[in-house]
């Protein structure tokens, strides 16, 4: 599909004001590996990327987005602190959602810096902000790595956490698994097989991929989970308090604290986000009226594990986020084989902010 002139010339202005900041202006290839994408969020992302096969290179991908190269890149160059700005098209099926273009330009803003995150919190932020200084927009901001902390203090099992980490950006699956690790509850047919002494008595031949050693160590980790003691009903009412946070951030701030005092394991988390309000004022982003959501960020690429901020039309629900963005340092530390760089960043949709210019 053709880019319209208009959109090329917005895009490349994003990208000048971004360069302006101190920003390297990088390229990336529109076909990427596929591998690199299956290891960080598994086979679900063939439902979202379009997939292809080549005879030399195997299976890659049209590029879902710029962060990934984007980080590969750096974590080869070891060039830090480094500031990097992009532009171009990424690609993503809309399988549920026949309004939202499967192809759109992208204009980025990413920062490698561990000096002080918050500061570089704020600066993407603010860099952003500035880019669609004008616009009919509202910000919305949230923090992931607050609900991150706060599942990895909870009192149960280690495989308990992980599940409940794993489904975070599943926020269905992540409120079904809270309720029936607080129940006790156990499904009738799992019941039945932990209950017998011999699970393969009557499974008959072997069949599929998985050998009968991998199938007997997940009925070992049922049983274990079976014999969990139930999560506490305090600690479940803790979780859906950070979740239904709604406030502007100084509140929420105030709110955090008063958790956390009953849920010590944020603290380090709720500090984090105080010294990024302090920042973002600073920046001169006016934070009384900045809006923080508990759950914001949860249905976005799984790679976000910080700071998470949209900016949406004023009077356009119906549109998707004119700019998204946040903080991945985990990603960092997957792409460059356990060494983790600080890293944040934004994109902005050059195409609808002509839309929204035009009103």
């Amino acid at each position: 599909m053709p880019t319209s002139p208009q959109t090329l010339t917005e895009a490349r202005r994003l990208r000048d004001h971004f360069a302006a900041q101190g920003a390297q202006v990088v390229k990336a290839d529109v076909l990427q590996p596929a591998e690199t994408l299956l290891d960080l969020y598994g086979e679900d992302i063939r439902a979202r990327a379009y997939l292809t096969s080549d005879p030399l290179q195997g299976e890659m991908v049209l590029r879902p987005d710029f962060t990934v190269p984007v980080v590969q890149m750096h974590m080869e160059t070891h060039a830090e602190p480094a500031r990097y700005t992009y532009a171009g098209k990424v690609f993503r099926k809309q399988e549920h959602d026949e309004t939202r273009a499967n192809e759109y330009v992208q204009v980025g803003y990413e920062v490698f810096d561990g000096q002080n995150p918050a500061k570089a919190d704020a600066e993407v932020f603010a860099v952003i902000a500035e880019g669609l200084a004008g616009l009919p927009v509202r910000a919305a901001t949230g923090d992931i790595g607050i609900l991150t902390a706060a599942v990895r203090g909870l009192k149960t099992t280690d495989a308990r956490k992980a599940a409940l980490l794993r489904h975070i950006w599943r926020p269905g699956r992540f409120k079904a698994l809270l309720k029936r690790y607080g129940s006790g509850a156990m499904p009738a047919t799992r019941k039945a097989l932990l209950a017998a002494d011999d699970p393969f008595a009557d499974a008959g031949p072997d069949i599929g991929l998985r050998s009968r050693a991998e199938v007997s160590a997940r009925i070992d980790a049922l049983r274990a989970d079976g014999a969990a003691a139930p999560l506490a009903a305090e600690e479940i009412a803790l979780i859906d308090a950070l979740l239904s946070l709604r406030e502007t951030c100084p509140n929420v701030v105030s709110a955090l604290g008063d958790i956390a005092v009953d849920m010590p394991a944020i603290g380090a988390a709720v500090d984090r986000m105080t010294a990024r309000v302090d920042a973002l004022a600073a920046r001169g982003v006016d934070v009384d009226a900045l809006d923080f959501e508990g759950s914001y960020g949860r249905t976005s690429l799984e790679y976000y594990d910080g700071f998470v901020f949209g900016f949406y039309a004023s009077d356009r629900p119906d549109l998707p986020p004119v700019a998204t963005g946040g903080r991945y340092d985990a990603l960092t530390a997957q792409l460059g084989d356990g060494r983790a760089v600080p890293a944040v960043g934004g994109v902005i949709r050059p195409d609808l902010v002509l839309g929204l210019n035009a009103c």
